[in-house]
C-alpha cells in the first residue's frame, strides 16, 4: 500500500551528508577494482602483462576519473562565510538524474575490470555503456522525435476541410 500524503523531501544538511557518503562509497568500490586488478595482473601476472592490460587500466582510471569529478562537481556544497550551510549540491540519490547514470558507468567499469583478471574477453562488457547510451537516447529524444506526427499536416487538412465547407455553405446560399 502506498503511503499516503505527500512525499517528504530532504534538507540541505541531509542531501550534503548523503553526497559525502555516497562520493566515499564510490571511492571505495574505485579503489577496491583498482587494488584487485593491479594485485592480480601486475603484481602476480607481470610477465604476462601486454600493452593491453597497461592501456585498459588506463582507460579505466580515465572513465573512473570523469565520472567521480562530475559526480563531486554536482555535490558540491555552498557555505556562508559564516560557514553555515547554504545549498547542499545536487541529491546523486536522486532517482533518474545524471548521478546515476554516472554511478552505472563506474560500477560497470569496476565489475568489468575486476572479472577481467579472469579473462581479457570480459572488458567487450563495457560495450554495454555505449548500447545503454544509444537506449536512452532513442526512448528519450529520438524515437518520441521520429514518430511525433508533424504539425503542418494536421493545419493543411483542417485548412482544406475549412475550403469545402465554405464552397459548400455557399452553394446553399
Amino acid at each position: 500500500m502506498a503511503p499516503k500524503g505527500k512525499v517528504g523531501t530532504k534538507g540541505k544538511k541531509q542531501i550534503y551528508e548523503e553526497n559525502i557518503a555516497t562520493l566515499k562509497f564510490y571511492t571505495r568500490v574505485i579503489l577496491g577494482a583498482n587494488a584487485i586488478y593491479a594485485a592480480v595482473n601486475l603484481l602476480l601476472f607481470y610477465s604476462s602483462s601486454t600493452f593491453w592490460t597497461w592501456l585498459l587500466l588506463v582507460f579505466a582510471l580515465m572513465v573512473y576519473a570523469g565520472s567521480y569529478r562530475s559526480m563531486s562537481a554536482m555535490a558540491k556544497p555552498a557555505f556562508a562565510e559564516d560557514g553555515s550551510l547554504l545549498d547542499g549540491g545536487i541529491d546523486l540519490n536522486m532517482e533518474q538524474g545524471m548521478a546515476e547514470h554516472l554511478k552505472d558507468v563506474i560500477l560497470l567499469t569496476a565489475i568489468v575490470q575486476v572479472l577481467s583478471t579472469l579473462s581479457s574477453y570480459f572488458w567487450y562488457l563495457w560495450l554495454l555503456a555505449p548500447a545503454r547510451a544509444l537506449q536512452l537516447l532513442w526512448v528519450n529524444f529520438l524515437g518520441p522525435w521520429f514518430s511525433a506526427e508533424s504539425a503542418a499536416a494536421p493545419e493543411e487538412v483542417n485548412e482544406k476541410k475549412q475550403r469545402r465547407q465554405e464552397r459548400r455553405q455557399m452553394k446553399k446560399f
